[in-house]
């Protein structure tokens, strides 16, 4: 267990620490919808004894309503203003693992939260991996970025977010690994 909320990390570079230092005030977790956010961050913080947050939870917690409702609704610019907000609220506590949805990344506001308040870690996965996890285990239905041609609309958000998670201080691949195997990587790999 990690002691005080601001021990520094030791960001891993192949094998050796990297002599750069990050505050472990909070550890985000970013990535492409389909890479184990959710799933990873509950175990992470029952093995740390961290709260959780689910940013996409609490957007929808405060909404009143769910996340394809305020698409449908309010549109996709209103929901990033949610989640603009529940960001910086979420991170201005401490001890905290933040799981974000997929396209948080792409406000320079919310990434530059993330970078000030917590130690992000990008989870990646192959395509295929991705599909499998979206499309075949049943959680297109849910997202509103995928609707129509969910396989389709996948290529084309990996085609425009390929960079979009770059700016982690770490990124753990994903692909064939299970839940309990990625929070282990990334515990051993950030902590």
């Amino acid at each position: 267990m990690i002691g005080k909320a601001y021990r520094p990390c030791h960001v891993r570079v192949g094998n050796r620490v990297s002599s750069e230092e990050y505050k472990c005030r909070n550890v985000v977790l970013v990535g492409f919808m389909g890479t184990g956010k959710s799933t990873v961050s509950k175990l992470l913080a029952d093995r740390l004894g961290w709260s959780r947050i689910d940013t996409d939870d609490e957007i929808a917690r405060r909404a009143g309503r769910s996340i394809p409702e305020i698409f449908a609704n309010e549109g996709e610019s209103a929901f990033r203003e949610l989640e603009s907000a529940v960001i910086r609220d979420v991170l201005a506590g401490e001890r905290r693992i933040v799981a974000t949805g997929g396209g948080a990344v792409l406000r320079e506001e919310n990434r530059a939260a993330m970078l000030a308040d917590g130690l992000v870690v990008a989870l990646t996965a192959d395509r295929e991996t991705l599909l499998r996890r979206v499309i075949a285990g049943g959680e297109a239905a849910g997202r509103p970025l995928l609707a129509g041609d969910a396989e389709a609309r996948i290529d084309a958000l990996l085609a425009a977010r390929r960079h979009a998670y770059d700016f982690a201080h770490v990124a753990v691949d994903t692909s064939g690994r299970t839940p309990e195997e990625i929070a282990e990587l990334v515990l051993r790999e950030v902590l």
